[in-house]
C-alpha cells in the first residue's frame, strides 16, 4: 500500500496529513483555500484506496477516522504493535528461521519464497539480518540431494559477499540439471539379449564366441511378473493375462487405455485428463470394470477409458469416496469395505509403487447382475436430486446440464418414498353428512383466548355455543379458562 500510494504520488498525505495555515497569519488567499481543497480531494481518494484494501470486520473499527493519516496511524498502532509486542513477534520469527528446512520434492523457488518470506517479517520487526546469514541459512537447509552442490557453492564463492540473487541463481541452474539427468528407480531384475536362443551367444575372456559361458539353469531364475521360479518375465504364462493396476494417491479418477475391461461402457463423452506430466488426453468413455484380484471379483465403477494411456490407474481418492478404508501402514497397502472387510491388499514395489495384478472377470452370466447396478446407481441420483423424476434426469443426462451424471437406466420398482409422498388425501366434506333433528341434539362449542389486551371488566376468554337445529348462539365472557365447565352446565 505504501508502495502504491507512492505511485499515486498521495504518500505525503498519510506521512504529513494535510497541510493547515499557521496559527496567526493572516486570513487565507485564494490559492491557499484552493490548494487546501486539493489535499481534501486526495485525501478522500487516499480513504477510498484505504477502505477497498481493508477488510470489512477491520474497517467498522476505523470508521470515525476522519483523514487517511489518522486511519494509518490507527492500523499501525493496531497491529505493528509495541516494542515488546515486536520482541515477542521476533522471537517466534526466529524460531521458525532456525526450524525452517527444505521438503522433500519441493521447488527451489517455493523455498527461497518461504525463507525470505520469514526474513521480510524479521526485518520488519527490527531485526538486522546480514545478506550472508540468510546465504547460510539456505545452504545448510536444503535436501541430501543438493550436498555437492553446496560444497561446490562454498568451495568457489566467498560467502561474505555472494548475493542472495546469485545463490538463486546457481541453485536453479543445478536444479535444472537434477531433474533433466534424473533416472526413475527401478526394481532390480534379470535382462535378457533379444537374441538369445537362435544360435548366439556372448563372449567371456576373449575366447571366442560361445566359449566359457556356464549353461543357464532357469530352475533359479526368478519371474519379474509371477514371481515364480523356473522362467524369464518374457516368458511367464500369466503376461497376457494379468494386468497392472497403479494405486495412486494423486490421481483424480479410475483410468485405463485398455477397452476390453470394461463390462459396462458409456461412449460419447468429450473430456479431458491432464496427467503429472502437464500432458493432456481425451477421455472418450466412461463405465464399469470388472476385474478378478486374488480370485475375487471386484466391480469399479465410474473408470475414463483414456486410449492413449499406456497404465492402468485406481484413484484412491475415488475409492475412498465410494465408503472404502484405505490403510497404507509398513510397506502395505490395504483397502477395506464396510461390509466385507479387507478385499485388497499389496506390498510396496521397489520404486515405492503399490499396484495389483487383475485378470478381467468373466462376462457371462452378468446381464442381470449389470442391470441391478445400474438400477441402483439410477436409483441413488434419483435419491440425490432429491427424488426428481426419471424424465427430469434423462433431461439432465442427454443435455449435459451436470458434470459427471451418466446415461441413467432406470429401474421398473416405484420408489416407495415418492409413493407415500405423492399420496393425495380425501378432501374434506363442505356440508356435513349428519345434522341435528332437534333442540341440543347437536352443540357446537369453542373457546379462545387468553385474549390480550383483556376487557375493561378483565374477561380473557371467549367461550361460544351454537345449536345445530335451531342455530342459536350462546356467549360467555370469562375471565380463567377453567369457569367454562361452569357457563356449559348451565
Amino acid at each position: 500500500m505504501k508502495n502504491f500510494l507512492r505511485s499515486k504520488e498521495l504518500w505525503s498525505l498519510v506521512d504529513e496529513g494535510i497541510p493547515v495555515p499557521a496559527i496567526g497569519t493572516a486570513q487565507t488567499s485564494e490559492a491557499q483555500r484552493k490548494s487546501m481543497e486539493e489535499a481534501k480531494l486526495k485525501d478522500l481518494k487516499v480513504k477510498n484506496y484505504l477502505f477497498q484494501s481493508i477488510v470489512r470486520e477491520i474497517l467498522e473499527t476505523i470508521l470515525d477516522k476522519g483523514i487517511s493519516k489518522a486511519i494509518w496511524v490507527s492500523m499501525r498502532q493496531k497491529y505493528q504493535g509495541s516494542t515488546k509486542v515486536k520482541r515477542a513477534q521476533l522471537q517466534a520469527l526466529r524460531r521458525e528461521f532456525e526450524l525452517l528446512a527444505m521438503k522433500e520434492g519441493e521447488k527451489m523457488d517455493s523455498f527461497l519464497g518461504r525463507t525470505l518470506g520469514i526474513v521480510n517479517k524479521m526485518k520488519a520487526n527490527g531485526e538486522n539480518m546480514e545478506q550472508s546469514t540468510v546465504v547460510s541459512k539456505i545452504l545448510r537447509s536444503l535436501t541430501s540431494k543438493f550436498n555437492y552442490i553446496v560444497c561446490s557453492i562454498e568451495e568457489s564463492n566467498d560467502l561474505s559477499t555472494l548475493t542472495i540473487d546469485e545463490l538463486h541463481g546457481s541453485l536453479l541452474v543445478h536444479e535444472q540439471r537434477l531433474q533433466g539427468h534424473q533416472v526413475e528407480e527401478q526394481v532390480l531384475k534379470v535382462t535378457h539379449d533379444d537374441s538369445f536362443g537362435r544360435g548366439r551367444a556372448f563372449s567371456r575372456g576373449g575366447r571366442g564366441r560361445g566359449r566359457g559361458r556356464p549353461p543357464l539353469n532357469k530352475a533359479i531364475i526368478e519371474c519379474f511378473k509371477c514371481h515364480q521360479l523356473g522362467h524369464f518375465q518374457y516368458e511367464c504364462p500369466d503376461w497376457e493375462k494379468e494386468e497392472v493396476w497403479f494405486l495412486d494417491s494423486g490421481c483424480s479418477n479410475h483410468m485405463t487405455g485398455n477397452k476390453g475391461w470394461f463390462s459396462t461402457l458409456e461412449e460419447g463423452l468429450c473430456q479431458t485428463v491432464k496427467l503429472g506430466n502437464d500432458m493432456t488426453m481425451n477421455v472418450v468413455a466412461k463405465g464399469s470394470v470388472r476385474m478378478q484380484v486374488n480370485g475375487v471379483t471386484q466391480v469399479i465403477s465410474d473408470v475414463n477409458f483414456v486410449p492413449e494411456l499406456k497404465n492402468n490407474l485406481l484413484s484412491l481418492g475415488q475409492l475412498q469416496e465410494k465408503g472404502l478404508a484405505i490403510l497404507i501402514q509398513n510397506g502395505t497397502c490395504k483397502v477395506f469395505h464396510s461390509g466385507k472387510g479387507l478385499i485388497m491388499q499389496t506390498n510396496m514395489s521397489g520404486n515405492r509403487m503399490f499396484y495389483v495384478l487383475a485378470t478381467a472377470a468373466p462376462k457371462e452370466n452378468l446381464c442381470l447382475q449389470t442391470e441391478l447396478e445400474m438400477e441402483q446407481e439410477a436409483h441413488l441420483w434419483h435419491c440425490r436430486f432429491g427424488h426428481l423424476n426419471h424424465k427430469g434426469l434423462h433431461t439432465l443426462s442427454q443435455k449435459h446440464l451436470v458434470a459427471g451424471l451418466p446415461n441413467l437406466k432406470f429401474p421398473k420398482k416405484t420408489c416407495t418414498t415418492c409413493l407415500i409422498g405423492k399420496q393425495p388425501r380425501t378432501a374434506i366434506p363442505k356440508n356435513s353428512m349428519w345434522r341435528a333433528s332437534k333442540k341440543l341434539q347437536l352443540v357446537h362449542a369453542d373457546i379462545s383466548g387468553p385474549l390480550k389486551p383483556s376487557s375493561n371488566s378483565n374477561k380473557r376468554y371467549i367461550l361460544t355455543f351454537i345449536d345445530d337445529f335451531s342455530r342459536k348462539a350462546w356467549v360467555y365472557f370469562l375471565h380463567e379458562k377453567s369457569e367454562a365447565l361452569h357457563h356449559f352446565k348451565n
